[in-house]
């Protein structure tokens, strides 16, 4: 073995985790030690192989895999590493390579520093160090977690990089502030959806116009450019997860993902409960009313529709059939004029009957044109009333708001009563271990042990209380604020024409009920739910049935 002539690879590695340990590990520290080390032997050096920034729990590692790779084709006959955590971190692993993979491929391997050397034979400490490196991996990766759950449980920002709309604040890189510079990006979607433009439509809207997307603005800040061209474009998904992201009310939701262990890397979804939302963490950047639509918009999965003739109907999402449930669907039909050309309009017939016949529900047709007369007159009516007679239209809003939100408030403040009378009973449980300590009754170890347990209670309840107090505020706000209901309603006595935007902001579903034949005409019954009241009854608020001319 002494005629061997070897030809060397060696083989850096630094990871974030190495760089918290005492010693230096840099991967010039490496290089110069490897290189000093192998001139003085007189090797020759193949190549240097580096990996900088991967972890040594695993061996997907581009270098490693390129120099064994080498070792396995003899370009290469002896590896040389600064010691064994260099190598790797998974005990089993690094054992398997060093006294099977490289001993079959006639690879002589060093660690430098653990006076490790494949030729001399005498390695039996090499299992040991090989599991305390293991060890060290799963300590610091047990310690970077309970830090990174402690910063989610405070509301601070961990990303790597902000969300779009917002930067990290250069004074505290966990607190998120609103970005001037691309924050119109993210309210014009917003506005934009809240206008019944669909996840697609925006998307397409932002190529057309080259807005940036999120990839794009973050690689021109480092001063590159998109190594990934598709990635230079909006798409549904990356407009849809913007439009979800309650960051954009200043709320941080955190731990929606995580690795499935210290060895696997690999990403995996946790579910909506095991996620880590904290309120008013930072300054919102769209308003709750716009957040409220979106999510509407949501629930009713509402998607406008291109139809013959190049209609648009504001109406899908919110007709319902009142007999079955099902959606209303707009189809597009041609009606002959006396002067022998063509109108095109849009009627409604209940998606039910229109797949399944007759055995599945009835056809429940309306015409468009008569609903939208139907439904502007409705609002008027309404907005009239809440001009003449403000209290009944307030008492309408808050009979049918009360139930709901009482139940929520008898909750929050029955939780915030338990944590109010705890906190009383804490203050008296400290008081008197201050006592014992003083008349000697407790040793200073246990005392210092409890208050440090009562202590961290203490916070802990003292939080929850904050938390509890807003929420009863919330749920005592949104039950007195009929007022602001009644003007957002007034505000359309004079309503021309109707529009989409408004529509959705003041109307739930409209049920459409099955046509009936009175006087030579067929007329069908239609209730309007409106989002405040739900359907304002004739005992409320004075108006009886409304009925609309059929198809």
């Amino acid at each position: 073995m002494s005629d061997t002539k070897y030809i060397a690879g060696l083989y850096l590695r630094l990871s974030k985790d190495d760089e918290r340990v005492g010693e230096s590990v840099s991967i010039e520290n490496q290089r110069l030690l490897l290189t000093n080390y192998a001139q003085e032997k007189g090797w020759d050096i193949r190549e240097t192989y580096i990996d900088d920034g991967h972890t040594g729990t695993n061996f997907q590692r581009p270098a490693f895999q390129r120099m064994m790779r080498d070792a396995e084709d003899k370009r290469i006959n002896l590896i040389i590493v600064k010691d064994l955590s260099r190598l790797g971190r998974n005990y089993i692993e690094v054992g398997r390579l060093t006294e099977e993979t490289l001993p079959r491929l006639g690879c002589r391997f060093i660690a430098l520093n653990d006076s490790v050397d494949s030729m001399l034979g005498d390695n039996d400490m090499m299992v040991y160090r090989n599991l305390f490196n293991e060890f060290h991996s799963k300590d610091t990766s047990k310690k970077v977690r309970a830090v990174k759950l402690a910063y989610m449980k405070q509301g601070k920002f961990i990303g790597t990089y902000a969300p779009l709309g917002y930067k990290k604040n250069p004074m505290d890189k966990h607190h998120l502030i609103i970005d001037d510079k691309t924050a119109h990006i993210v309210r014009r979607m917003f506005e934009m959806r809240c206008g019944g433009a669909g996840y697609r439509a925006i998307a397409v809207v932002f190529n057309n116009e080259c807005v940036p997307s999120p990839k794009t603005i973050y690689y021109s800040r480092n001063g590159q450019s998109n190594p990934l061209k598709e990635n230079g474009l909006w798409n549904e998904t990356s407009v849809k997860s913007i439009l979800c992201n309650e960051v954009y009310i200043g709320h941080m939701v955190q731990g929606k993902q995580g690795t499935m262990s210290y060895k696997n890397h690999k990403l995996v979804n946790k579910p909506q409960e095991a996620w880590i939302r904290v309120e008013n963490t930072h300054e919102p950047l769209i308003s709750i009313e716009d957040w409220s639509m979106v999510r509407e918009l949501e629930k009713k999965k509402y998607k406008p529709r291109n139809t013959t003739g190049e209609c648009r109907s504001i109406f899908v999402g919110i007709l319902k059939c009142a007999d079955c449930g099902c959606n209303m669907r707009a189809l597009s039909r041609k009606y002959p004029r006396k002067d022998g050309s063509i109108h095109m309009a849009l009627d409604f017939i209940c998606s039910n009957y229109a797949r399944s016949g007759k055995a599945a529900c009835t056809v429940h047709t309306i015409n468009e044109r008569a609903l939208i007369q139907l439904v502007l007159d409705e609002i008027r009516a309404h907005a009239e009333l809440a001009e003449y007679d403000e209290e009944r239209v307030m008492a309408a809003i808050n009979k049918k708001k009360s139930s709901a939100t009482t139940a929520y408030l008898d909750t929050y403040k029955g939780e915030l009563k338990a944590c109010e009378d705890r906190l009383a009973k804490l203050d008296g449980v400290i008081a008197m271990l201050y006592e014992d300590r003083m008349s000697g009754t407790v040793t200073e170890s246990i005392f210092a042990a409890l208050m440090r347990k009562y202590e961290c209670e203490r916070g802990e309840k003292t939080n929850t209380v904050k938390v509890l107090r807003s929420k009863v505020e919330a749920c005592e706000t949104d039950h007195n604020d009929a007022g602001a209901q009644v003007n957002l309603i007034r505000e359309y006595a004079e309503l021309e024409p109707l529009t989409q935007t408004i529509l959705l902001e003041l109307i739930d579903e409209i049920k459409v009920y099955e046509p009936k034949k009175i006087g030579g005409q067929r007329i069908c019954k239609v209730d309007i739910s409106y989002r405040f009241v739900g359907e304002i009854d004739e005992e409320a608020v004075g108006t009886g049935e409304t009925y609309a001319e059929a198809v």
